[in-house]
């Protein structure tokens, strides 16, 4: 139970690689605030894991994008959960659209901006005050492996997620001799919904079959596969734990190979 007694707040936890790390930590006997924008979903993972394991949790919806919606979660969570601030928090929430350069409108660009940059930077500012307080703490930034390199059409969300990458590795360098870590995981292509949009996307815009689509993103790793939810997750559980106490400032991939820095 290399988690207990702690409490993580999980943002994007409907879902995807959300779901898969608030099981995960669930597993180690973490108590759990997990959060999304679409209720039904963050409700029923509180519910499964309710009924899996026996563990604190409690779900609400937070826009992340927005820095008071941010702050009346993190209330929430320390109202529902013992008054107790979180000692792990996982920026998971974001989004990830297409869209030609020149193409690619003001509402788009902050979109990504907001949700994917602003919003980890919102629940960092909320967290780390008292991680540090305490002389411990985790923060897991989920970003991507566009946040490393670039590729055509995502000029906003590659740009969101360099951006978190940089917050990543100045805010741990601020808080390294204060017991905190903060690092980022960046997934390749994952098998999740936002993954389902790319091939439908890829459809859209080539004329391929959905099989045909699926096989040019697989092709993209040289394992020739999508990373699995579980995979992320594992790598998000070592940094939480104090197995991963000596790991700070890093951004580290879990793609495949396909990006080799």
């Amino acid at each position: 139970m290399r988690l207990a007694g702690k409490l993580a707040l999980i943002t994007g936890a409907g879902r995807g690689i959300g779901r898969a790390i608030a099981f995960a930590f669930a597993r180690e006997g973490a108590s759990l605030a997990l959060c999304s924008r679409t209720a039904d979903e963050v409700n029923r993972v509180e519910e499964e894991i309710r009924r899996e394991f026996k563990v604190d949790v409690m779900s609400d919806v937070c826009d992340v994008s927005d820095s008071e919606d941010v702050k009346e979660f993190f209330l929430a969570a320390y109202n529902g959960l013992d008054h107790r601030a979180p000692d792990i928090l996982v920026n998971n929430a974001g989004v990830a659209e297409s869209s030609k350069f020149a193409e690619t409108s003001d509402e788009f660009w902050r979109r990504h901006l907001d949700i994917n940059l602003s919003g980890t930077f919102y629940c960092m500012r909320e967290a780390l005050p008292s991680m540090t307080g305490r002389g411990w703490g985790r923060v897991i930034n989920v970003a991507s492996i566009a946040g490393k390199t670039g590729a055509p059409y995502i000029a906003a969300y590659a740009a969101s997620k360099h951006g978190v990458l940089g917050l990543t590795r100045s805010a741990a360098m601020e808080v390294a001799t204060k017991g905190v870590t903060v690092n980022a995981v960046c997934p390749g292509y994952v098998d999740t919904d936002m993954t389902t949009r790319a091939v439908e996307n890829i459809r859209a815009k080539t004329g391929r079959g959905a099989e045909e689509a699926l096989e040019a993103i697989k092709g993209m790793s040289p394992q020739r596969r999508l990373v699995t939810p579980a995979e992320v997750a594992a790598l998000a559980l070592l940094l939480a734990s104090e197995d991963g106490r000596g790991i700070t400032g890093q951004a580290i991939n879990v793609d495949g190979g396909a990006v080799l820095f």
